[in-house]
């Protein structure tokens, strides 16, 4: 099916990133092209150095562009004056920002600017969208602290809420969950993905393929010398994902959509079990340099089930019992000779 311009908010055509100083030239990527939907989350990965935080900068025209075009609305995004875009597109970076008297609710107003203009005086609606931006990100109960007080992670929070305050159609964040916790980060993406499902499109950068794999509507992949897009799905099938780490150090599981380090191959068992149980038993065998045989033979591993409370290795004149998979995996390693 082909795909109407008209549900495009974002796109870029033949863009070059990089950097001029003097006469020296920089290109980090060759052109590239790609585009974002209305109410789309599109992740963006790549390695570190690839060129991920030039291309939001860029895209948001606090870096001028080597060659190539940014629409935005189906206007070249030049086109705009710094408040008309302001009011289109908010930007976070992973700068720490350093307000040492400055209260979160106060940070929080900043992103009304482009509606209030220098005098920075709220009317009801503004009020409105910065309570909402406050509850949102969970920092409602934050709002007379000063920033300086702030761990990383609430001071991340309260930047996500300046932007949310600023009301904008399109959200580009450099790497929002940096400094989250686990718990956080997961939040931050249900927030995110949230908004995005309110019609707000979201470009954000992370070097969490888990969250960009389960969670992004969509995937620019930055790589040496192109930019590929595609549902995350889509990317898993045609192996776009291969092409990010060495294939000799690490593997990718084309089912479960998981990345692992290959260890040392140690030997195979036959697993007897069934379950949950089991399958992280499996895991656990792959971790430790095992797979799994076909072959029902001794040696062999019974894993917990029934009345059955312990893991068991099955030798040729005797067995080994395991109350966890943590011994189980030590002994492994250890007797390796007894397995391979």
């Amino acid at each position: 099916m082909m795909e109407s311009k008209s549900e495009q908010i974002l796109s870029i055509e033949a863009l070059s990133i990089g950097y001029i100083s003097g006469r020296h030239r920089y290109e980090l990527l060759p052109p590239v092209s790609a585009v974002a939907k209305k109410g789309e989350l599109v992740a963006i990965l790549g390695r570190n150095g690839i060129g991920k935080s030039t291309l939001l900068r860029t895209i948001m025209g606090l870096q001028p562009s080597l060659g190539g075009k940014v629409f935005i609305d189906d206007r070249e995004s030049s086109e705009y004056s710094g408040s008309e875009l302001a009011k289109k597109a908010g930007y976070i970076s992973t700068e720490i920002v350093r307000a040492s008297n400055m209260r979160v609710y106060d940070l929080v107003a900043l992103g009304r600017f482009p509606h209030t203009g220098w005098t920075g005086s709220n009317d009801p609606e503004g009020k409105a969208a910065i309570s909402s931006a406050l509850e949102k990100t969970g920092m409602t109960g934050f709002s007379n602290r000063y920033v300086s007080e702030l761990s990383d992670g609430e001071r991340q929070r309260a930047m996500i809420a300046r932007v949310l305050a600023q009301e904008t159609d399109i959200l580009i964040m450099d790497e929002p969950t940096a400094f989250l916790d686990i718990s956080g980060r997961y939040e931050m993406i249900h927030l995110m993905s949230g908004l995005a499902r309110e019609g707000r499109t979201i470009l954000f950068s992370t070097h969490d393929f888990n969250i960009a794999l389960n969670q992004a509507d969509k995937i620019w992949l930055i790589l040496e010398n192109s930019l590929i897009e595609g549902s995350p799905e889509d990317m898993v099938l045609n192996g776009a994902f291969n092409n990010l780490f060495d294939p000799d150090i690490v593997g990718f599981n084309h089912r479960d959509g998981t990345f692992s380090l290959k260890p040392e191959k140690r030997g195979e068992l036959f697993v007897r079990g069934e379950g949950l149980t089991r399958d992280w038993t499996i895991k656990a065998l792959a971790r430790t340099g095992y797979t799994v045989s076909d072959n029902y033979s001794v040696p062999y591993l019974i894993t917990p089930g029934g009345e059955a409370v312990k893991w068991v290795i099955v030798l040729e004149n005797s067995s080994v019992e395991f109350d966890s998979i943590y011994s189980l995996a030590e002994w492994l390693v250890k007797y390796k000779n007894l397995i391979s």
